[in-house]
């Protein structure tokens, strides 16, 4: 089944989630936020496959969320870099993470950890 294209919706949750996709591209985001860059990074951490995450990353760089560039390492390799407008996704995945630690885990087992990301993209 085709989904539909929300891209020119009037409500803006409509018109974000027609720019994001899906869970896997939220996922990506937030590995990006974690510190991830290239390919094999976000393969690992997702266990994904690699023409699902192949589709998922062109179309964060349609979106204009990503940019592709050389590694920064000076090899072959590119890199994927979150753009101002892909960093500001950030709310949102500490939204979820908020969110579902809070909700969806039995009090004993809520994640220890502090709220998300708060330490990435200070500089922004």
């Amino acid at each position: 089944m085709q989904r539909k294209c929300l891209a020119d919706a009037q409500c803006p949750i409509a018109r974000s989630l027609d720019a994001i996709g899906d869970w896997w591209s939220l996922l990506i985001v937030r590995d990006a936020l974690r510190g991830a860059s290239r390919f094999c990074e976000f393969e690992r951490s997702l266990g994904i496959a690699r023409n699902i995450l192949t589709q998922r990353l062109l179309k964060l760089v349609e979106e204009g969320i990503f940019v592709i560039e050389p590694a920064a390492d000076g090899s072959a390799y590119k890199q994927y870099r979150l753009t101002d407008r892909g960093a500001g996704l950030k709310p949102v995945i500490d939204g979820l993470w908020n969110w579902g630690a809070d909700n969806l885990y039995p009090p004993s087992k809520r994640p220890k950890s502090p709220r998300p990301f708060q330490h990435f993209l200070a500089d922004r």
